[in-house]
């Protein structure tokens, strides 16, 4: 069961949130907060897996709750849902360490999607987030890319296959918007911008075997 916080300064969403968890079997909602001194007060008494973390809230916002906890309970992952992709907002919550990055307007399953990532220790990031930092990391000033996880070149392995996000999700037992996650974060990872490219370049740095070996 993965014990979930939900952190949001309207009531209305907190509760669309919970009665939306509510109804899964594998996901339970240990408590809720509308800022960030309070997330981080809650997150002490109830040791969550994941927090469901707002940005922009009265008092301490997102930003400083996802620092505080990331530091204090390692243990405890961060998923930011906001309303917000600007790249400041999105470097800054990176920064402090959210393992993760969706929007309000993220379908259902995509979210439960990404807090069962979350709560595995995945990054999970909605797919403008994605390519935002993406083109950051293309900027001249940005630090080399790092080598891709071998979860993500499972990923890249199947799509050399030809499977489409659908069937990689159904063979490794993941969703399917994190597999669209993986495969942004790898692009970045590889400077391309689309599938066939990712597998050519994968093959050219040993990455993947070349075909027919």
């Amino acid at each position: 069961m993965i014990r979930v916080l939900v952190v949001d300064d309207h009531p209305v969403v907190r509760s669309g949130l919970i009665g939306m968890l509510a109804v899964t079997d594998d996901i339970s909602v240990v408590g809720e907060a509308g800022d960030g001194a309070e997330a981080l007060a809650q997150v002490e008494s109830t040791k969550p897996d994941v927090v469901l973390m707002d940005l922009r809230m009265p008092g301490k916002d997102g930003v400083w709750a996802t620092g505080s906890i990331v530091a204090g309970y390692p243990s405890t992952r961060v998923l930011v849902l906001t309303t917000y992709d600007t790249d400041t907002d999105i470097l800054h919550a990176v920064e402090a360490g959210a393992a993760g990055y969706l929007l309000k307007d993220t379908p259902h399953a995509d979210l439960l999607d990404g807090i069962r990532s979350a709560a595995r220790g995945e990054t999970v990031l909605a797919p403008p987030v994605a390519a935002r930092l993406m083109s950051r990391l293309r900027t001249p000033s940005a630090p080399p890319a790092a080598q891709p996880s071998p979860r993500e070149l499972e990923v890249l392995a199947a799509v050399a296959r030809g499977l489409s996000n659908a069937e990689i999700g159904r063979e490794l037992y993941i969703g399917e918007a994190t597999v669209k996650t993986h495969l942004q974060r790898l692009f970045a990872k590889l400077d391309v911008d689309d599938r066939t490219h990712a597998v050519t370049v994968a093959i050219e740095r040993g990455l993947l075997p070349s075909p027919g070996r």
